[in-house]
């Protein structure tokens, strides 16, 4: 991890690439806080001098402010009766926020007209919204017309962006400016869990994931930062597992769960998908289990009870007819057979999970009801299924034998994986002890996506994609794919495709429960169970969030034996349960 100073204030964040700029400029409550990023580099420039002059100024350190001085330093465009001149900024790393221009003090006074784009990629920086390249505005404004004040500065946002194209829209005009800056809108809080091994590409995927669930982790938690700006509550049960691992009690969290929880009156379901309610259930349990918090469970009592009933209804004789919107994920969408038995699973799991916290409310009546249904629905014989998203669910709960599970998950290796789906194929592969091969899934999978210019991970991605694939972050070459703005499906075509999507961060969570070995067996996370599973790795080390703030410190090494040898640092209050058949000798240390 690197350490970013920006105004007094040390940022934890990930590795990606040569660090930016970056200035503290202020705090929007007590959520968020913004960083001002400077350009890392003028990718494009329609003209030659003199309609484009000095861009190398822009990546002077941002401060945001306008000054009274000589314009002659600063970067300019003129334009003249017949062009319109444009430049292309590349800030390095995806990232949430506004752009900003400050503006000089040019002879003419009044305001200049500009259109600034912003994309997620080069293309998308480049392009126009059309119905045939799938670039839009939906959920927030990438592409836009700007008024330019003399000698001030305008900011306007928000979005996900990487790139932005600034353009003179105006004839005859000259535009000065001191500096375009990116302004990164995130929360303002510590990273305390860390993850780093002796195989690098690991270590960039569990940052990269990290800095996804990061950046959708606003006010409320969201599932992408320029499309989907939404609590969608089945796509945050991979990214609440990452924040788990990364930064511990957040209370964008449960400020979601109640969103969509006091928006959802029963007996609708919510988001409209029956599976997200299930999600919610199992979200909870989570929740409880990691933080111990039983008075915010006992405030969810009566709604989980009468949605735990509805859930029933739609049970027959062990099997689920769940009504609403019957959804897993988009690859999965439209196979019936695969989609009822993810949903078989699902419900079991979630009236697990709801008779867990019925145990922990003391509530005997609901304990009773979930255990008469759990017990039907335990019976049931799925036909064979051989879709990789059911059977990772169906091994979950034990209705299909973990071996054969992870064989049809293994099948032709990457292939039918998903971003969301993904981490419980890798979670299924760990319970059949295939963590070498989750590792190696991780790293063709995930690493793809990096291989292709990604700094976030995207809302989905096929390894298909890969073929004669030109990165993301550059102009694409004659005879080469333009991945963004040719694949998508579904409600994510082309370039309405969201290249930073929470869901997609599920190996960051995977590789701090199985790897480093840490997961929670005490509501509250009093006791720890630590079991590791290097597979090919040598060496790995690390930290935990534990609820108050502090974090659990983890070594593991590889004794010339094999065995595995392991120094735990654990805070006082909290208790640790080494796994011996993982760990050959371990030291535990009170700090």
């Amino acid at each position: 991890m690197a350490f970013l100073l920006a105004s007094g204030i040390l940022i934890s964040m990930p590795v990606i690439s040569q660090e930016p700029s970056w200035r503290e400029t202020s705090s929007q409550g007590t959520l968020t806080s913004r960083f001002l990023m400077a350009p890392r580099v003028v990718k494009w420039k329609s003209h030659p001098e003199p309609f484009i002059n000095n861009p190398a100024y822009l990546l002077e350190p941002a401060t945001g402010q306008a000054v009274l001085g000589s314009n002659a330093s600063y970067f300019s465009m003129k334009s003249d009766g017949s062009s319109n001149p444009s430049v292309l900024l590349d800030f390095g790393k995806e990232l949430h926020g506004a752009i900003q221009l400050v503006s000089g003090q040019p002879k003419d006074k009044r305001p200049v007209r500009v259109r600034v784009v912003l994309g997620e990629s080069v293309t998308e920086a480049m392009s126009e919204i059309t119905e045939e390249n799938g670039a839009t505005n939906d959920h927030a404004m990438r592409d836009f017309v700007l008024e330019i004040p003399w000698l001030g500065w305008i900011e306007t946002g928000n979005s996900g962006f990487r790139f932005a194209r600034i353009e003179l829209l105006d004839r005859d005009r000259e535009l000065v400016l001191k500096e375009i800056n990116a302004v990164l809108v995130v929360q303002d809080v510590p990273w305390l869990g860390s993850f780093h091994s002796d195989d690098e590409l690991l270590n960039q995927i569990w940052d990269v994931g990290a800095y996804t669930v990061f950046l959708n982790m606003q006010d409320y938690v969201w599932d992408g930062i320029k499309r989907d700006r939404l609590v969608w509550i089945g796509d945050l049960h991979p990214e609440v597992a990452s924040i788990h691992a990364v930064f511990g009690h957040n209370e964008a969290v449960p400020r979601s769960l109640d969103l969509i929880k006091k928006h959802t009156p029963l007996p609708a379901w919510m988001n409209g998908i029956s599976s997200y309610s299930l999600w919610w259930v199992i979200l909870h349990r989570d929740w409880y289990m990691q933080h111990g918090d039983l008075n915010y469970l006992k405030e969810q009592e009566d709604y989980l009870s009468r949605l735990t009933r509805q859930i029933a209804s739609k049970i027959e004789n062990g099997i689920e007819k769940l009504d609403g919107w019957r959804f897993l994920d988009w690859p999965s969408n439209g196979d019936s057979l695969a989609t009822h038995a993810g949903l078989q699973a699902l419900s079991l799991r979630a009236l697990i999970s709801a008779r867990e916290m019925f145990e922990a409310l003391g509530n005997r009546e609901m304990i009773n009801f979930t255990g008469k249904v759990i017990s039907e629905m335990q019976d049931y014989s799925h036909q064979d299924v051989y879709s990789k998203q059911a059977a990772a669910l169906l091994s979950l709960v034990g209705l299909m034998d973990a071996q054969k599970a992870a064989d049809i998950i293994q099948q032709d290796g990457v292939h039918r994986f998903s971003t969301f789906y993904g981490y419980y194929m890798l979670q299924a592969l760990a319970g059949a002890g295939r963590y070498t091969e989750a590792m190696e899934s991780i790293k063709t999978y995930w690493g793809a996506m990096i291989q292709l210019g990604a700094t976030t991970f995207w809302e989905d991605f096929n390894i298909q994609w890969m073929d004669n694939a030109a990165p993301i972050d550059d102009f694409v070459p004659e005879g080469k794919i333009d991945v963004h703005a040719t694949y998508g499906n579904f409600s994510y075509k082309k370039l309405r495709h969201s290249l930073c999507h929470g869901w997609a961060s599920g190996p960051t969570a995977w590789m701090s429960q199985h790897v480093l070995g840490v997961q929670a067996t005490e509501p509250g996370s009093l006791t720890l169970r630590i079991s590791p599973n290097l597979g090919h790795l040598n060496k790995v080390e690390g930290s935990y969030p534990l609820p108050d703030g502090r974090k659990l410190l983890i070594s593991h090494e590889k004794s010339e034996s094999g065995g595995v040898n392991s120094l735990i640092q654990v805070p006082k209050g909290f208790k640790v349960e080494v796994d011996k058949s993982r760990v050959r000798k371990y030291k535990i240390r009170k700090i």
